[in-house]
């Protein structure tokens, strides 16, 4: 193995992965393996998928020597016994799909593309860089004879894009029917970001412990249609339109959930002064604390159940009243809020008995939420380490992602990476030019490596024996 991965003291582990592991990243993301739904899209990638495994065992021969591998499909769950193999220390989280990619790229999406800073291609950072780091840190670690006290699993979906019902689902009902119960569950959502909290000069490894939940909602309406030279008081394009503007005009009120004043207490001593008076006194200056969130996008979605328009279509002719006219809303909920809230909410802001309101596919309530715990300080401590002078605190992923479906699995549940990203970054996540750096796949690989080191030497929170 290199010095980037894991049971090796890593002299160079923070400058960048040599030649050999960027190649092994890189084949990974040649696989097409995009997910979809319906057997015409399972079809189309399957070929892709049976690529990727092939690659994972041709690269990582120890991984698939000594640990145990039960497949759900595509999916891969592994079991690394540990020395007291009846408890279970961590389940790792990864996926191996993708979204599609359009066009515009600087190099072509699937083709991997290696130079002397990045590794270009769909999944660089979602989530394939994140599944090869953990193969990289466990082989590394088999070599060197590491094996943790606790068992751990591994557990690589390959439909979380749309929604995981095939993949993490089943393997979830799986560690449930094994009475499984960890200390640790780590999946994808929270990153190192720089210059998008507001106020704060320092780095923040913002460590997820929870999702907001998700539902899009349907608007429709019916009408008798003709001819455009007679319309009546309103078409039904027009009844859409002003539906929607009711819902996007009156949003979901601001609250300020724990798990979010948790957030801000633990970045309270990086803020510019007056900020940190405000939060001394959160208690009573919540209602403030959340209107100067809401001034932003990427803060808003901390205190409030956001709205958001995405489609709207009716009508087939420029001089021909519709028949039919329909929009989507898709609600991001935060805890405390509720699916059934949101419809109860658009019923009571729209106001219109002939606008038909349901909800349109999945839908998923907010996760639970815990205080942090041992899990989550050990973490913290790692990211501090991989990324010097950041500023580590909690939050909730606005997104969903594989980690729902294991609720109540694990005492700690964090979403986290320790990749540094600029905000041009993050849009480059179901973006164009998607890529990690040389550097921050390093971070992974460090990081993965240290927390396998934590593993071996006892259970989570206690001293080392």
């Amino acid at each position: 193995m290199t010095a980037q991965t894991a049971g090796t003291t890593n002299p160079r582990a923070l400058e960048g992965v040599d030649d050999a592991v960027a190649e092994r990243l890189a084949a990974a993301l040649r696989c097409a393996t995009v997910s979809g739904t319906g057997e015409e899209a399972d079809d189309s990638a399957h070929e892709e998928f049976v690529r990727l495994a092939a690659h994972l065992e041709a690269s990582f021969p120890r991984v698939h020597a000594e640990l145990e591998l039960r497949t759900f499909g595509h999916s891969r769950l592994y079991r690394w016994a540990g020395v007291e193999p009846e408890r279970v220390s961590a389940i790792l989280l990864a996926h191996q799909d993708v979204v599609p990619a359009g066009g515009g790229w600087s190099h072509p999406p699937f083709a991997g593309v290696v130079d002397e800073e990045f590794i270009w291609g769909r999944g660089a950072i979602d989530d394939k860089s994140r599944l090869i780091a953990l193969l990289e840190a466990v082989e590394g670690a088999l070599e060197a004879g590491i094996r943790p006290r606790h068992t751990v699993y591994l557990a690589f979906g390959h439909d979380e894009e749309v929604f995981g019902d095939a993949g993490a689902v089943r393997m979830a009902d799986h560690l449930r029917a094994a009475d499984v119960r960890a200390d640790l569950l780590l999946d994808e959502g929270g990153v190192v970001t720089e210059g998008v909290a507001d106020g704060v000069r320092v780095p923040v490894a913002s460590i997820m412990v929870g999702e907001k939940g998700y539902a899009t909602v349907r608007l429709s309406v019916r009408e008798l249609g003709g001819h455009s030279s007679m319309p009546g008081k309103q078409t039904a394009v027009g009844r859409i339109a002003r539906a929607v503007a009711r819902v996007q005009d009156r949003p979901m009120p601001l609250r300020l959930p724990p798990v979010t004043a948790d957030m801000l207490a633990r970045l309270r001593a990086v803020m510019p002064p007056a900020r940190r008076v405000l939060l001394g006194a959160a208690g009573a200056a919540g209602p403030l604390i959340t209107r100067v969130m809401a001034a932003r996008p990427q803060t808003e979605a901390m205190v409030r159940t956001t709205t958001a328009p995405t489609v709207i279509r009716g009508g087939v002719k420029a001089n021909v009243l519709p028949q039919h006219a329909e929009a989507l809303i898709n609600f991001r909920i935060l805890p405390g809020d509720s699916v059934a809230g949101v419809l109860e909410h658009c019923h009571h802001v729209i106001r219109d008995p002939g606008v038909t309101i349901e909800l349109a596919g999945m839908a998923s309530e907010p996760s639970r939420t815990e205080s942090p715990g041992p899990a989550f300080e050990l973490v913290a401590r790692l990211a501090r380490e991989v990324v010097p002078g950041v500023a580590a605190t909690s939050g909730l992923v606005p997104g969903a992602t594989d980690s729902r479906h294991y609720d109540g699995l694990a005492a700690t549940r964090c979403n986290f990476a320790p990749i540094v990203l600029t905000e041009a970054d993050l849009a480059t996540i179901h973006g164009t030019d998607e890529r990690i750096s040389r550097l921050n796949y390093a971070r992974l690989i460090e990081f993965d490596r240290r927390l396998i080191e934590e593993l071996a030497a006892g259970p989570i929170g206690e001293e080392p024996r």
